[in-house]
């Protein structure tokens, strides 16, 4: 693979439901070109794109990969993304590395979710894209039936390279000029329609549709020449928005000649070789040996090695130009979305933009004390899935694991226990519940402790009342009955008892606490003892106050297509939850603004995705604090005991 100039190399991603064939349509690449002998199975265990032991198991792809395939001198550089939903975050990365998108369609199941979702992801990220009708040797497949339900969602722009007439109007839509020439002259020169065909593409005005099928090989070949020809130059690609060591927004070019600008889009975890950072050279070019500069961390990177990569198999690399994608071997410090540069001329790519978790598991380690162990592995997972992470909840005191669905996350437990010996169970996850007070008391705590020695004593007088800040403290002392050096010690006592209510042992918030009397001994009174007699107050001043539980409620921004709209809105006082608005969207479907406790949503990604055929998508947030209907507050005092008992 040495030798290739930027005009000379092509990098597609390829998308797709799971399923589609994307992985066998590289092994039929592979074998038309010469690279294998005999095409891979998936069922086998044996492709070039799915070499991870747990891709062997599960049988589907879980990572990106990349696979060059070279083919009449020019070498396409397919990035191969996985086409379950919950990796939705490779997707992402893929699509900052390449100039075009493959999306695979199964010609025997016509257009599916993944195929929307792929079409969504390149038409946010400005991403040309063009169809592949897959598997076109099954039995009673209807190709033009495939394309036609493909017209029939995405638009007019889909067109199929045969139907000369229907391109040429596509290719009049362009521009102004080709309009012109279209009307005036009735059809293109063949110069004029390749022309206006790769602008079309370009700027996703045209999609074209292909078929082949991986299994015969039948028009892969043909399917190769056409990326060749169609599928924009590196070099074409819009200059890249960066911002420089001045954190000045500046725009970088594809250029071979430039300074060298080096972006890493997947980190792959070998175990063998460590870690692997798959980077686009964006400008100039790279070879082993090579220091670089990190903006992000300002530090300096080492390219200890630089190679080619196609599935698990290396390549040499002596120089890769801008435009290609290569493999850094065991970089230190740098992450996925992050810029390597020259530190005189540094500079930082926009960082890609990674979907937030929406589904949330809580875990502990199997075997006591492997809490380092579980923090450290997670930390190397996190590098290869950006989407995953780990978060400690200071006031349950659960660790919990957060990313897009139930397969990412069973895959991250099964490689925390694989790769790091970490085995971790999941647990029902607790909620962060709060009390707070809905009425008032007047309360005394004494503390009084004689027996032998110095003695202790401290007395106050106390009332509470319901504030609208988290915790309110205020003092009406008159005649020196608490003497000022001890109301600091009375305000502590207070606030370390906050932490921990009566009812169900959670933080307390909103209260407000006026010290206005008390006595004290003039030997034993000390700071200790007044600290002591607050909190004596505070337990029974807030039973006395009418105390209750709140729990968190969340603002859920809900997308989904106009057919699942009534089965999402049904659902919602199923959990407590109510609609506040709704927004129509330009395209199609609505935006959902609703609200709703957090303990009814634990499992609301996968709800919604079920309800929706996985067509919805949502983004949660905490707004307030409510309180808990007596009837489930209850349930959880009394769970709340039965743990202290």
């Amino acid at each position: 693979m040495k030798g290739y100039t930027a005009e000379t190399i092509r990098n597609v991603a390829l998308l797709g439901h799971g399923g589609c064939g994307k992985t066998t349509f590289l092994e039929a690449a592979l074998l038309a070109t010469g690279v294998i002998s005999r095409l891979g199975r998936i069922e086998d265990g044996n492709t070039i794109s799915d070499y991870d032991k747990m891709e062997i198991e599960k049988k589907y792809s879980i990572n990106t990969t990349l696979v060059p395939v070279e083919f009449n001198k020019v070498k396409i550089n397919f990035v191969d993304t996985p086409g379950f939903f919950d990796f939705a975050g490779e997707v992402e990365g893929a699509l900052r590395a390449v100039e075009a998108a493959a999306i695979l369609v199964d010609a025997s199941s016509g257009v599916q979710v993944g195929t929307e979702k792929a079409w969504e992801a390149c038409k946010k990220n400005g991403t040309p894209k063009f169809f592949v009708i897959n598997k076109t040797d099954k039995e009673n497949v209807d190709v033009q039936k495939t394309i036609d339900e493909l017209k029939a969602k995405f638009g007019t722009a889909v067109v199929t390279l045969d139907d000369r007439d229907a391109m040429s109007e596509a290719i009049a839509e362009v521009d102004e000029e080709l309009m012109d020439i279209y009307f005036s002259e009735g059809e293109f020169t063949d110069e004029q329609f390749n022309k206006g065909l790769s602008k079309g593409i370009a700027q996703g005005d045209i999609v074209p549709v292909f078929s082949c099928s991986s299994v015969t090989g039948e028009g892969i070949k043909e399917l190769l020449q056409e990326i060749i020809d169609m599928v924009p130059l590196a070099t074409a690609h819009e200059p890249f928005k960066a911002v420089d060591d001045n954190g000045n927004e500046v725009e970088i070019p594809v250029d071979p000649n430039g300074k060298p600008v080096v972006h890493v889009f997947k980190t792959l975890a070998d175990a063998f070789l460590g870690k692997i950072s798959l980077a686009k050279v964006i400008s100039g070019k790279v070879s082993a040996g090579m220091t670089l500069y990190n903006h992000a961390h300002e530090k300096e990177e080492k390219l200890g090695s630089v190679f080619f990569l196609r599935g698990k198999t290396q390549g040499e690399c002596p120089q890769a130009v801008a435009g290609d994608i290569v493999a850094l071997g065991k970089l230190q410090f740098t992450k996925t979305g992050e810029t390597l540069s020259e530190k005189a001329h540094a500079v930082e790519l926009e960082k890609i933009s990674f979907p937030q978790p929406t589904l949330f598991q809580a875990i502990e380690a199997a075997d006591k004390g492997a809490d380092d162990k579980l923090s450290t592995g997670f930390a190397r997972l996190t590098e290869e899935d950006p989407t995953l992470v780990l978060h400690r909840n200071v006031e349950t005191r659960q660790t919990l694991v957060g990313g897009q669905g139930e397969i990412q996350i069973n895959i991250a437990l099964s490689k925390l226990k694989d790769k790091y010996g970490v085995a971790v169970k999941v647990v029902p996850q607790k909620i962060a519940y709060r009390e707070t007070i809905k009425g008032t008391s007047d309360v005394q705590g004494k503390h009084k402790k004689q027996s032998g020695g110095s003695g202790q004593y401290g007395d106050v007088h106390i009332r509470f009342s319901p504030s609208q800040e988290e915790f309110e403290f205020t003092e009406e002392l008159y005649g020196g009955s608490v003497p000022k050096q001890y109301v600091p010690a009375v305000e502590k006592g207070l606030v370390e008892c906050m932490e921990k209510g009566p009812l169900a042992g959670c933080k307390v918030q909103n209260v407000k606490a006026v010290l206005y009397d008390g006595s004290y001994h003039p030997v034993d009174s000390n700071e200790t003892a007044f600290k002591i007699a607050a909190s004596m107050a505070f337990k029974k001043g807030i039973v006395e106050a009418k105390p209750c539980l709140l729990e968190p409620i969340m603002r859920l921004d809900i997308l989904v297509p106009d057919d699942f709209v009534g089965a999402v809105m049904g659902d919602l006082p199923t959990r407590r939850g109510a609609v506040m608005g709704m927004d129509p969207q330009l395209g199609g479907g609505q935006l959902l603004h609703a609200e709703a406790p957090q303990a009814e949503l634990f499992d609301y990604a996968v709800a919604l995705r079920s309800m929706t055929q996985a067509r919805g998508s949502f983004t949660m947030e905490f707004v307030r604090y409510e309180e808990v209907p007596a009837m489930n507050a209850q349930k959880i005092i009394d769970a709340h005991k039965a743990e202290e008992e």
